[in-house]
């Protein structure tokens, strides 16, 4: 296996291997990892740096690799194993899988029936006891002389004939037997207390007086005649005719337990509904417990981060459209999202992103937000729908070891990332990546999973187009990427296909256009690096007509324009010629696109 191994290595021009392998088990050079965005494959809590927060000392790397340069990175650069996406129906599961699954709808209908998808309550508040100095309560001056206290709370004297009397529970039945008679109760006798109290005169002196009160018990009046009358014949029925009572054995019926959704997917009871808990399974190795633990966290933090009110908040910041956002597809209708961490080098965007703790909240939640959108907007969790993405890391001018801001914020954003967004990347390209990154990924490498590993794709600065092409289409590329696509292009879409050709070195290549009738003949072309001469011209079928010079020879470098766009109005049969005259030692990649359109039209 070994030898078939090294056999297809050397079957593959050295320049053309833009992604990164895991070393064979029987070296001991680590294998090279990425740590952007990392999914819940990873089985060991680690504390990996996120594409933005690529903040590794140059120093710590070179002792890693002190013999490594930019050129030797770029041949190292292997063929890793491809990850292949598993398959979201069930009846293309593994029996265990099946099983897994299963179970694991079981335990949420428990879990939504218990309601254990809610919050914990919060804790109840914190008793506090007055201070000593408030919670003695200052008695009236009365108190202080005890001789009057004493006058107080001696016995009353009383004027009644008859005293004041409390009814115990052995007189309870009397006072029923009184209140049912429908003879007049005989009214109280009233009743004369004499009260001492003190009074303190102008000058202070006390003198106890005594007052005498008047206590009237008040007895409510018999009902009347007409309100004690008999009830009627109706309700005397409906008192001796009682409706049978339900067996004791006999339950009420219970609620129905209130769904929960996560990414606008109800947990049961829809056909996406798999695709979602498939997620959690995979990130857990089909452990059912460790997956329904991680779906209970994901829901319950959705609730508290306030995800539904978080998709209507205005959080844009227009510079970070330019940081992170979405274009295009792969090959396989994946949606492609473009993570541009360089842009932070404009320090004006730093501070409005990272300045103090409010912006790095907000910042934060604009990601959450941004991701959440992408997601319900671009992706599909029916069982044969596309329901993961690609992310390409641009690497280029990362922020280095100096923003702290930049690192703790991403830092937490991965985290969240991570505990409630698994299995979201198909594959995670990185571009541009310095090879003292490379390095430290060595470093990394032992904290992921293989399953995670095949997913990253590493290429550097001068493989970075190429290494996209080979999972993107040129016409889904961005221009600043190498590819042919643009916004708001009146002539060209991504349903326009991009022919790719190889031109070797020192060979001239030639594109014909042909045109049977008048139109309007548009096309565009960009060799990637150019360092080519590239001209064009109009040739007539007919043997009487005149070649016309459309573009005379012309050497373009890279610092020219990335594409070059034409038009010819053509009156007559016949074609477009483009030559493109490769002078260097060098094979270069050309691409190009044309489409006829009529003549009323503009290019």
């Amino acid at each position: 296996m070994a030898e078939e191994t090294e056999k297809k290595a050397s079957d593959k021009a050295p320049e053309e291997e833009v992604v990164v392998t895991e070393a064979k088990s029987d070296e001991k050079t680590p294998p090279v990892l990425a740590t952007a965005e990392a999914e819940e494959e990873t089985k060991k809590p680690t504390e990996e740096a996120p594409p933005a927060e690529v903040a590794v000392e140059k120093e710590a790397a070179e002792a890693v690799a002190p013999a490594a340069t930019a050129e030797e990175t770029e041949a190292v650069i292997e063929q890793s194993a491809s990850f292949k996406e598993e398959s979201n129906l069930v009846g293309d599961l593994p029996e265990p899988e099946k099983k897994a699954l299963d179970e694991l709808k079981q335990f949420i209908h428990a879990a939504l029936v218990n309601n254990e998808f809610n919050p914990p309550p919060p804790p109840p508040p914190k008793s506090e006891e007055p201070p000593a100095s408030e919670a003695k309560v200052e008695e009236p001056a009365v108190a202080e002389e005890p001789a009057v206290k004493a006058e107080l709370t001696a016995p009353v004297e009383t004027k009644a004939e008859e005293p004041i009397t409390t009814s115990t529970s052995e007189e309870a039945p009397k006072t029923e037997e009184a209140a049912t008679s429908s003879a007049p109760e005989e009214p109280k006798v009233v009743e004369s207390v004499e009260v001492k109290a003190v009074v303190l005169d102008d000058d202070g002196a006390k003198t106890v007086e005594a007052i005498e009160e008047t206590v009237v018990p008040v007895t409510l009046p018999p009902p009347a005649a007409e309100e004690v009358a008999p009830a009627s014949e109706a309700e005397t029925e409906k008192e001796h005719i009682k409706e049978p009572e339900a067996p004791a054995s006999v339950e009420a019926p219970l609620a129905p337990p209130a769904e929960e959704f996560i990414w606008g997917v109800p947990l049961v009871g829809d056909e996406k509904s798999d695709t979602v808990l498939l997620k959690f399974l995979r990130a857990r190795d089909f452990k059912v417990k460790d997956a329904l633990a991680m779906i209970k966290n994901a829901v319950i933090w959705r609730k508290q981060f306030g995800i539904e009110s978080l998709l209507e908040e205005d959080l844009a910041v227009p510079e970070l459209k330019k940081v992170v956002f979405y274009h295009g597809q792969d090959k396989e209708g994946h949606p492609v999202c473009y993570n541009v961490y360089g842009e932070f080098k404009d320090q004006e965007l730093y501070a409005k992103a990272f300045g103090d703790e409010e912006k790095r909240e907000k910042f934060l939640r604009w990601r959450i937000q941004f991701l959440e959108k992408g997601i319900r907007q671009q992706l599909d969790f029916s069982p044969q729908g596309v329901c993961t993405m690609v992310q390409v890391t641009d690497l280029k001018n990362v922020p280095g070891p100096g923003k702290k801001e930049l690192r703790q914020a991403t830092k937490k954003a991965l985290a969240l990332l991570q505990d409630n967004y698994p299995e979201f990347v198909a594959k995670q390209v990185f571009i541009n990546v310095p090879w003292w990154y490379l390095a430290y990924n060595r470093v990394m490498s032992p904290f992921f999973t293989q399953r995670t590993k095949s997913k990253f794709v590493f290429a550097g600065p001068s493989k970075s187009a190429e290494t996209i092409f080979r999972y993107i289409a040129p016409e889904h590329v961005p221009v600043q990427y190498g590819g042919l696509s643009k916004d708001n292009d009146p002539d060209f879409t991504s349903s326009d296909a991009v022919t790719e050709v190889i031109i070797k070195p020192s060979s001239k290549h030639v594109i014909e256009l042909p045109s049977t009738e008048p139109s309007l003949l548009v096309w565009e072309l960009r060799v990637l690096g150019w360092d080519v001469t590239y001209s064009a011209e109009f040739v007539p079928s007919s043997e009487e007509g005149y070649t016309v010079l459309v573009q005379k020879a012309r050497k373009f470098s890279a610092a020219d324009e990335p594409y070059i766009k034409n038009s010819f109005k053509v009156g007559e049969p016949g074609k477009i010629i483009l030559n493109i005259d490769n002078a260097t030692t060098k094979k270069k990649k050309l691409l190009y696109r044309s489409k006829t359109r009529g003549t009323t039209e503009s290019a």
